[in-house]
């Protein structure tokens, strides 16, 4: 350890990534736990013929019920609890009037802040019917993200993470984005490493115990490139192809890792077959 930060009285290591104590787990752990368990609630409510502004009303209303509060409601202006991202919306889907159709797939991301702690996920739905070639692409998201999740161990690196995941998604034919990554977390939002779900075995920094971040792969059935729409928020895939994505929190532990945010009722994961 080179530093410790006096607001949070939490250490870095030589590469500015927070180090965290066994007992900061547990804010993790009840942080995590409401976001998966608003996700886990949510998913009956993604039907053809609902708003997106409704479903974020229902996250909304469950975030207070909680005594929790909501990282994204204000956040750089944002003033929603929720980003729901439909079809070729790669993330930062703004919640509005648009209504749910027959077949549509959408990712559901929420950050809730518990007692300081902040947990992240996010999860992919779908209304009605998917298609074929959308089951395929959430079923190699989900799969992407988990062989990323089980490169995590002290002694291995970032760059074994993005590599996993990237050399999963191009052997399925699919692509991995780019232009955002996962991020560190704990008691702030955003903070060191960035976590690329792309790159070489071996590059990065080292994992460590204590070190609490997200993996969030973004996979598209076609290009990687993305743009932003002019609401300065809303990604979408240049070429217009299918986007999935998957989001977990966890913390580096002395045996591997833990995921802060497993569905409490295990409900929601993917069943379709490659």
């Amino acid at each position: 350890m080179n530093r410790a930060d006096t607001a949070l009285s939490i250490p870095t290591n030589r590469d500015g990534i927070y180090i965290h104590s066994a007992e900061m787990f547990d804010g993790m752990r009840k942080a995590g736990r409401l976001a998966a368990e608003i996700l886990d609630e949510i998913g009956p409510h993604v039907v053809p013929g609902v708003s997106t502004a409704t479903l974020d009303q229902v996250i909304q209303d469950r975030i207070v019920a909680a005594g929790a509060t909501s990282a994204t409601i204000g956040y750089k202006g944002y003033q929603h609890a929720s980003c729901i991202s439909i079809n070729h919306v790669v993330c930062h889907g703004i919640p509005g009037p648009k209504v749910l159709r027959d077949g549509d797939i959408l990712n559901i991301d929420v950050t809730v802040i518990v007692d300081g702690w902040y947990g992240d996920t996010s999860r992919m739905y779908w209304a009605g019917k998917p298609s074929r070639k959308a089951e395929r692409l959430i079923q190699i998201t989900h799969d992407a993200l988990m062989q990323g999740i089980a490169a995590v161990k002290p002694g291995n690196t970032f760059g074994d993470i993005g590599h996993v995941i990237q050399r999963f998604a191009e052997a399925q034919r699919c692509s991995v984005v780019r232009d955002f990554c996962g991020h560190g977390l704990g008691r702030q939002f955003h903070s060191a490493p960035n976590v690329l779900h792309y790159g070489r075995a071996g590059a990065g920094a080292k994992l460590e115990p204590g070190m609490f971040f997200t993996i969030e792969p973004m996979v598209n059935l076609g290009r990687p490139e993305t743009k932003i729409l002019a609401d300065e928020w809303t990604a979408v895939t240049k070429d217009r192809s299918l986007s999935a994505q998957y989001e977990h929190s966890i913390g580096v532990t002395e045996e591997g890792c833990e995921i802060f945010t497993l569905s409490p009722a295990n409900v929601y994961a993917p069943n379709f077959s490659i």
